[in-house]
């Protein structure tokens, strides 16, 4: 059985009752949140994890860590790519 996104936001709408316009805004903000690129990802997360005061060897092991779990895997980078990545 195929599911789409529409059968989310219905399902979603079933179970909830928020209404249909506010659950497919949600939907579409998942799906971007969870398709962002991973450089994206990479440089949003150390962004937002430095301006929180955390030190770069703390915040390359979180994002690694971040990156293991996401719904779409990401490949393993290691400390080095993802200083990279974000210093180019």
């Amino acid at each position: 059985m195929t599911h789409t996104a529409a059968d989310l936001v219905e399902q979603i709408i079933r179970t909830t009752g928020l209404p249909a316009g506010e659950v497919r805004r949600i939907v579409a903000d998942v799906a971007a949140y969870f398709s962002e690129p991973v450089e994206e990802y990479v440089r949003r997360r150390h962004h937002e994890l430095q301006v929180r005061g955390g030190k770069n060897e703390e915040i390359f092991e979180r994002i690694r860590a971040e990156l293991a779990h996401r719904p779409v895997r990401a490949p393993e980078l290691s400390a080095r790519q993802l200083r990279r990545i974000v210093y180019g």
